[in-house]
């Protein structure tokens, strides 16, 4: 008999499937299915509805087919740049989870996340973890970058993973809904998890003191049900936000406050680089546009992948 289910969990070899009959299955991909010319390096991921047959074990199932998507997000694949990786599918959201300190994440994997989710038309937002290590510059910096975010049309959030009095606008938001989790590795995501969702025990890295950067803790994508209703996926720590080629005159749909004011430029091919009376350079220099989300719609035109 065929069902349906939800992938959990994906390994590249199995899946864990939520049935409809709220049994989970370890399953793996039918032959035909794997054969088909698929442009990513994972043709199923977390998140996917997929149709399951009874595999050779009680436990076990063959997924026969996968149903078409909401949406998805994804980046270049590390290895092989011709392909993608898929990090997720059918999200109600996509959060990254991001540090000032400890390591720094900078504003420019930032804006390529926020880029790819406004791409494939998932909301997006930001979550400044580790707030309990700010100092007054910190926080003061912290704060402008959400005011920044937040003018542009992104949610923001400023948690301490560590003290859940932080965390109550997060966890209304995220009750409910599926959201992806994806960030640096050492940015906290596996902590903040297991204290948004109580007895999970993800495990959870240190940081590298000589160079401020974390472990991978998380191997492969996870979904974890929530106490209040939804679902977090869990991502591998990613080094580098990698965005696939976009044609250049659509690089600016990605960032909504460039978008908005290109409507004001004389010309309609405008790339927004050194063109005559361009609304986005004058938004630039009249600072209605910050220099930090123009250098990275920059960076993207150019398909510039490295952010340290």
């Amino acid at each position: 008999m065929i069902s349906e289910g939800l992938v959990l969990k994906s390994t590249g070899s199995w899946y864990n499937v939520l049935a409809n009959d709220g049994r989970i299955y370890k399953c793996r991909v039918k032959g035909k299915l794997r054969t088909e010319d698929f442009t990513s390096t994972n043709p199923i991921a977390v998140g996917d509805r997929v149709k399951i047959e009874p595999g050779m074990e009680e436990d076990h199932a063959i997924i026969s087919d996968v149903l078409d998507r909401k949406n998805y997000i994804k980046r270049k694949a590390v290895k092989l740049s011709s392909q993608s990786h898929i990090l997720a599918a059918n999200l109600d959201l996509a959060l990254v989870v991001a540090t000032p300190v400890y390591p720094r994440t900078s504003t420019g994997f930032i804006d390529r996340f926020l880029a790819s989710a406004e791409a494939y038309s998932i909301p997006a937002g930001v979550v400044f973890n580790k707030s309990d290590l700010y100092d007054q510059e910190t926080d003061e910096w912290v704060n402008a970058l959400c005011d920044m975010y937040n003018d542009v049309g992104y949610e923001t959030f400023i948690v301490s993973a560590i003290d859940p009095s932080t965390l109550d606008s997060l966890k209304a938001r995220l009750k409910g809904h599926i959201t992806l989790f994806a960030g640096h590795s050492g940015t906290g995501k596996s902590t903040l998890i297991n204290t948004l969702i109580p007895g999970l025990e993800l495990k959870t890295g240190e940081i590298s003191a000589q160079h401020l950067k974390g472990k991978h803790t998380t191997t492969f994508a996870e979904m974890h049900e929530i106490p209040e209703g939804g679902f977090i996926i869990d991502t591998p720590g990613i080094r580098e936000f990698g965005i696939l080629d976009f044609d250049k005159h659509e690089v600016s749909h990605f960032f909504p406050e460039i978008f908005k004011a290109s409507s004001g430029c004389k010309f309609n091919n405008c790339l927004h680089v050194s063109e005559k009376e361009c609304a986005v350079l004058k938004g630039v220099d009249e600072s209605k546009i910050a220099l930090t989300r123009y250098a990275s719609y920059i960076s993207v035109l150019n398909n510039e992948d490295i952010f340290k």
